[in-house]
């Protein structure tokens, strides 16, 4: 947990791509506040600005990838947003992922809208079109963020969120996925 102790059971590896494929290693997310705290923890295992990517599950519950590559802005994919939103890692997370899609080129169309037609109704169906859309809280039940970000390592999406699906089993699924990537038994070794 950030701050204060967790009983919940966490695990954390960091997979830096490296010409002789992955280098796995088990790390401890303790100093981890921020989304930039990820990123440099993932930038400081990187070998020549190559992609590293970090897997968080949290037991029985969900699942988490986090890509870097190089200077680029983290791309983030979680297996159940409602739930990582409820431990303090995961909200980190989908924290990050809300603020993006509220800040997308779509975000402020009803807005727009709205100071368009300059009625009362107007904003009245706008907000009732965003109750309906987002679950309590904002963070939407099931997979959420970049389902994208490990296809070049022939992961292709449907099958990452195959694994998230309702029923997955998070460990089971960083398993796969590390099976998929070429590091499985690597992975194994660190658990």
């Amino acid at each position: 947990m950030i701050l204060g102790v967790s009983l919940v059971a966490y695990f954390a590896a960091v997979l830096a791509r490296s010409e002789d494929g992955w280098d796995v290693s088990e790390t401890e997310l303790d100093d981890v506040e921020t989304l930039a705290d990820l990123a440099d923890l993932a930038r400081d295992a990187a070998q020549d600005d190559d992609s590293v990517l970090i897997f968080i599950e949290q037991e029985d519950a969900w699942f988490a990838i986090v890509r870097v590559d190089g200077e680029e802005d983290p791309r983030i994919f979680v297996s159940d947003g409602a739930a990582a939103a409820r431990s303090s890692y995961g909200s980190v997370l989908t924290d990050e992922l809300v603020d993006q899609a509220g800040e997308s080129e779509f975000g402020d169309l009803d807005h727009l809208v709205v100071e368009l037609e300059d009625s009362e109704e107007a904003q009245e169906a706008v907000d009732d079109a965003a109750d309906d859309a987002a679950p309590p809280g904002g963070v939407p039940v099931g997979p959420l963020g970049d389902s994208h970000l490990l296809t070049e390592f022939g992961l292709p999406s449907d099958e990452l969120l195959a694994l998230s699906g309702e029923g997955a089993v998070p460990g089971d699924a960083l398993e796969e996925i590390a099976e998929a990537l070429g590091c499985g038994e690597v992975l194994e070794a660190v658990r």
